[in-house]
């Protein structure tokens, strides 16, 4: 995702542990804030999204904590929990299926349900009470599409693999902008399906669909209640003049480009990787690690006496090969990129389809993984370098070999030692990072990253 949205709590997993521990700083933090907020909000539902961009206030309520809860990037939102957005703010959430939910300004909605473990009883379900939200849909629309609905007061929206806008117009913001109080759909990609009892619209792209609220006693007449195809979902023919643009929607655009095969490719991600052990992440411990008991290391400094020592050395590579230059000059241009805040530069080095895996211990000691593409990879590094300061590290050694009889693939090896402080917190650490290099155009580009806390 090449967005500039102020979103996810993806770390940085970009060079080394530092690239990867600065980008799990931001991918992990779904998990670490997770796992701060109250145990009661846990309890209220499953955790079916994470705040990915946020300017202004939105809040959540009905945890069984009570009260309301104010949401900021990487905060984690619960199946059944309302939530709010004030009338100069907007954000985004990803859900846990590589979709995404745009809230807009004045909008309040809670979700319903929530499933996403590749079965057939794969499910979304929103309710939106007012205002709007942009719904992009994941992979749930592969797993099982009839489980996406969008509830309004006067409709049920059907998605059909799509990027699709309902708005419930208020009786006040309908006067305000000359238009008919209900429910719309704008289909910007894919398709919909409004329903209304029996009767069914189907909305194409660039169209959108109506249904008109229904009449409130005492203030129509006979016929407006008699007339039920009145209430029967139509297609307009022009957008109405409130649709207008949010601040991240050039962002979500380019999301949405390549969104079905983005969340596909999770999916199958998903599919190879390992069980992961019951309830892990939401207690994967905080990437900071308390300076008290972390030893700082110096940039010149001799390695702890707990630093792994250095791999074995590669096969011969072959002739006019130097592999483990090219991967000491590559790294070294990562690592200069990340030391100067340039997240650019660092998405730059990997493919368009790389894979990127960051493995770390939480507090019980077991190991735990995330999975990011490369447009995650490039959301957790833009979120990672905003709070990345003191930064420091040093590569105890790097070691490359080609990766076939052609001296156009390698694989790499480094054992890094990195700390800093992210978003104010110290953190420090120890990993084994692996690549795979490809050239390409003239650049060496990686197609496959893997960082192992050690």
């Amino acid at each position: 995702m090449d967005w500039s949205l102020n979103h996810s709590r993806l770390g940085t997993i970009v060079g080394c542990v530092g690239l990867f521990c600065t980008l799990m700083g931001s991918s992990l933090p779904s998990y670490s804030a997770a796992a701060a907020e109250p145990a009661a909000a846990a309890e209220t539902g499953k955790r079916y999204a994470t705040v990915l961009r946020i300017r202004g206030e939105v809040a959540t309520s009905g945890s069984t904590a009570g009260g309301e809860r104010k949401l900021r990037e990487g905060d984690a939102v619960y199946v059944g929990e309302r939530v709010r957005a004030a009338a100069l703010a907007e954000a985004v959430l990803k859900t846990e299926d590589a979709g995404f939910v745009a809230i807009r300004p004045s909008t309040e909605f809670v979700a319903e349900r929530f499933a996403a473990e590749d079965k057939p009883t794969d499910s979304l379900g929103l309710r939106l009470v007012t205002g709007s939200l942009r719904v992009i849909s994941g992979w749930i629309a592969s797993t099982n599409r009839a489980g996406l609905k969008v509830v309004t007061p006067t409709a049920t929206i059907g998605i059909r693999g799509t990027d699709h806008e309902p708005y419930v117009l208020s009786a006040e913001l309908a006067t305000a902008t000359s238009n008919r109080e209900g429910t719309y759909d704008k289909v910007n990609r894919g398709g919909t399906t409004m329903e209304v009892g029996e009767n069914k619209l189907d909305i194409d792209e660039g169209r959108v669909g109506f249904v008109r609220a229904a009449a409130k006693a005492g203030k129509s007449g006979f016929k407006e209640r008699a007339l039920m195809t009145i209430l029967l979902p139509v297609l307009l023919d022009k957008v109405p003049n409130f649709y207008v643009p949010g601040e991240f929607d050039a962002e979500l655009d380019r999301y949405s480009q390549s969104a079905d095969q983005d969340s596909l490719r999770q999916l199958e991600q998903r599919r190879k990787a390992p069980p992961p052990a019951p309830a892990v992440a939401p207690h994967i411990a905080p990437v900071a690690v308390p300076p008290a008991t972390v030893p700082a290391v110096a940039p010149g400094a001799a390695p702890p006496a707990s630093a792994p020592p250095a791999a074995e050395a590669f096969t011969a590579p072959v002739a006019d090969c130097a592999p483990t230059s090219i991967a000491k000059t590559w790294l070294g241009q990562l690592d200069t990129a990340i030391a100067r805040h340039d997240a650019a530069t660092i998405i730059a080095k990997f493919a368009p389809e790389a894979s990127v895996r960051a493995t770390v211990r939480n507090t019980e000691g077991t190991m735990a993984s995330v999975d990011l593409g490369r447009e995650e990879l490039a959301q957790s590094t833009i979120a990672a370098m905003k709070g990345l300061t003191n930064y420091k590290q040093r590569r105890v050694s790097t070691e490359g070999k080609p990766a076939g009889a052609a001296c156009d693939r390698i694989n790499v090896r480094s054992v890094v030692i990195e700390q800093g402080r992210q978003s104010g917190k110290p953190y420090r650490f120890e990993s084994l990072e692996e690549y795979l290099l490809e050239l390409r155009d003239g650049k060496w580009l990686a197609i496959k990253a893997e960082t192992t806390q050690q």
